[in-house]
């Protein structure tokens, strides 16, 4: 598969990534038919993404539904974070270490959903379990891609797996807190 190829292949995953997850999302009233978007935090997956690579590719080889989920929860995390007080997040270069080094990689969904989110025990459970559940939806779709491990290809699929969960995640807590978006209505 040449470099062209493997381009295009990505593409095609990371569409149908993005689409099966918001019907996913909206189909448990996580997310409204218009899916929020939120330059600001969009813009911050290139730095989330360099700081998350090295963990989480780490993690892939034992722990894959983890390693996608966690980064659905950053997302969650950064829309908070957009929500409540951007103008001192925006400028921080070190967000996921930070997330990361509360409780350690391995209890991030306790860090975002429980300390950061202040979701507690059922609504913290069913959080955690939407999460988990679309991260094992993006985990099938990445085997389902039959691309060979530690190609051009196979990488770049797990990135845009990454980068639709990182959205998914935005788009969902943007959702939770109130940004519905509807048309204005003529009067």
């Amino acid at each position: 598969m040449d470099n062209k190829e493997a381009k295009e292949l990505v593409g095609k995953f990371e569409k149908k990534v993005r689409e099966d997850l918001i019907s996913f999302l909206q189909k448990k009233e996580a997310l409204d038919a218009h899916v929020p978007e939120c330059p600001d935090v969009e813009e911050k997956w290139g730095e989330i993404a360099r700081s998350y690579m090295p963990d989480g590719a780490r993690e892939f080889k034992d722990y894959p539904v983890v390693s996608l989920g966690w980064m659905m929860l950053i997302g969650m995390a950064m829309a908070y974070y957009w929500d409540t007080d951007w103008e001192k997040y925006s400028k921080k270069t070190d967000i996921y270490e930070e997330l990361r080094d509360k409780k350690g990689y391995d209890n991030m969904d306790e860090t975002v959903v429980e300390g950061l989110l202040g979701y507690t025990g059922e609504a913290a459970e069913k959080i955690t379990e939407l999460v988990a559940e679309c991260a094992s939806r993006v985990y099938g779709l990445l085997n389902h891609e039959h691309v060979e491990p530690g190609t051009e290809a196979a990488l770049g699929c797990y990135i845009a797996a990454l980068n639709q969960l990182y959205l998914a995640g935005m788009a969902m807590e943007l959702n939770a807190l109130g940004y519905h978006m509807t048309p204005l209505q003529n009067s």
